[in-house]
Order: C-alpha cells, then structure tokens, then sequence
C-alpha cells in the first residue's frame, strides 16, 4: 500500500470539484471509502453542565478524518482519567469530503499503463472535513471545577490538529 501523503496537499479550503455529468451514473464520486472517526459524543450525555470549553479553528482548512480521530482518542483519555464520567465531549465537523489523488507512475515502462491527464478525477483516498475560520471543532462540558483538565484536553487535541487553534470558555446559562 503506498504511503500517506502529506496534510499540506490537502488542507487548502478550495470549491470541491464534483463531476458534472449527462448520466447520473457518472456524476457521484464512487468508493467512498469508510471515516476513520467513528465516535462523536463521549462522557455523560444526559447530565446539564455549567460551562463550555470549545476548541475554534483560526483558518479556513481540511482536516482529514485520521487527524480528527488521534485529538479525539488523545483528549478523551486526559478527560476520563481526570474527571471520570464527569464532561460531556462532543466532535461537532464531520468528514463529508472525499479527497482523490490521480497517481503518476514513475519508472521504466511507465508510459505503457500511464494515462497521463486523460481521465484524471482520481482515485478516493480519504475523507475530510471541510471547517471555516472561527467554527467550532469540538467542545467539552464540564462543571467548574473541571475547567482546567478540560483546557488541557483541548489543548492536547488542538495539537494534533493541522491548523491553529483557539479554546474559548463559556458559561451556559440554564
């Protein structure tokens, strides 16, 4: 299996490019391939908290769904071993959008199999998410005296994230 390549091929915040198409056969992309993140809310769901720390974005950017998932398995374990069931941590961008990559073969008789450009929509590859500038990534509900963990678990998680961040604390109003 080749190599992962790297989050700056991907991360520009660009127009996805969809395939217009006269036969609806040909207009989706296929082989969607399955998201990497698999659990979005974590904690107890059921409990109101007092306050929010949420994890903002500073630019326009894709984050692939691998990425979301190592800041989600990073922050949820800072959070359990802290607070106990006592948070309520929710991921709120999905990856929706499929990311492909038209291959170039390199090497002696390349020429023979290569198409070149000729049909180059690309293969699937991975999903991501497509997040704004200043949109909320992930937020954790906590009581006040769980602040702090809850800073260091977003702050744990923003590090695995491939753009800057900012944690915002917010009272809820009941």
């Amino acid at each position: 299996m080749a190599k992962l390549r790297p989050a700056r091929c991907y991360n520009k915040l660009e127009r996805p490019y969809t395939r217009q198409s006269r036969y609806k056969k040909k207009g989706f992309v296929p082989g969607a391939p399955h998201s990497k993140i698999t659990i979005y809310h974590m904690g107890d769901r059921t409990r109101e908290f007092s306050h929010r720390v949420g994890l903002f974005s500073k630019d326009p950017i894709q984050i692939r769904d691998a990425s979301l998932e190592s800041a989600r398995v990073a922050s949820n374990r800072v959070l359990s071993s802290n607070l106990g069931k006592a948070y309520h941590f929710h991921i709120k961008v999905h990856p929706h959008h499929i990311l492909r990559e038209n291959p170039i073969a390199k090497g002696a008789g390349a020429d023979r199999f290569q198409k070149g450009m000729k049909q180059a929509f690309g293969k699937t590859i991975g999903s991501a998410a497509r997040v704004k500038k200043d949109q909320e990534i992930m937020y954790v509900g906590v009581d006040e005296n769980g602040i702090e963990k809850a800073k260091m678990a977003l702050d744990k998680a923003g590090k695995k994230l491939p753009c800057k961040f900012k944690l915002q604390v917010k009272k809820v109003s009941t």
